[in-house]
């Protein structure tokens, strides 16, 4: 049988790609205020990588990687994806039944060996956490690096990207005792 330990917190990271920086920033000073600031940010990009964001949120979209200073206990992923959910939807444009988001923030978290994603989306690879959402396993640390699976989102797997949560993963590793300790 094996040992019950406790879960080490993990690193806040979010994915905010957009077509209006205005509200990208508006999006992002509401999760500050809420899960306070921000530790490293990765370069915006031009997000190019897919169109089945085009048509419900317009053309030349960007995103940004962030990661934030404060860690987060794993059990509150779905909770923080609700918290995201409700940003999108008070930035989108609402015509009739018709809703086009304007932001599309996707939050998850670190740790020494994954990067997990929160999604709305159940698929095979993806597990039930709570209150409608899913987890999936989008990065995993192999060789000192991490890596991308069959099913990573292309915008994950790019060198900008991979650089950017191997950052984070310094991160956390740096912090790991001290967040630990605070928690006892």
């Amino acid at each position: 049988m094996g040992k019950v330990k406790p879960v080490s917190p993990a690193a806040l990271i979010a994915g905010i790609f957009f077509s209006d920086e205005v509200l990208a920033n508006k999006a992002l000073d509401k999760m500050i205020a809420e899960y306070g600031p921000v530790f490293l940010k990765s370069e915006t990009f031009d997000f190019t990588m897919t169109d089945y964001y085009t048509e419900e949120m317009g053309s030349n979209l960007r995103k940004c990687f962030y990661c934030f200073k404060k860690p987060i206990e794993c059990m509150q992923l779905s909770d923080i994806k609700l918290f995201t959910n409700d940003i999108e939807m008070e930035a989108a444009l609402k015509t009739g039944d018709t809703i086009a988001r304007r932001v599309n923030i996707d939050p998850g978290y670190v740790t020494l060996s994954k990067l997990i994603l929160a999604t709305t989306k159940d698929y095979s690879h993806r597990i039930y956490i709570g209150k409608n959402i899913y987890a999936e396993v989008t990065l995993h640390f192999l060789r000192g690096t991490f890596a991308p699976f069959i099913h990573t989102y292309p915008d994950y797997q790019t060198p900008l990207s991979i650089e950017f949560f191997n950052n984070v993963r310094e991160y956390v590793k740096t912090m790991r005792s001290q967040w630990n300790r605070e928690n006892e």
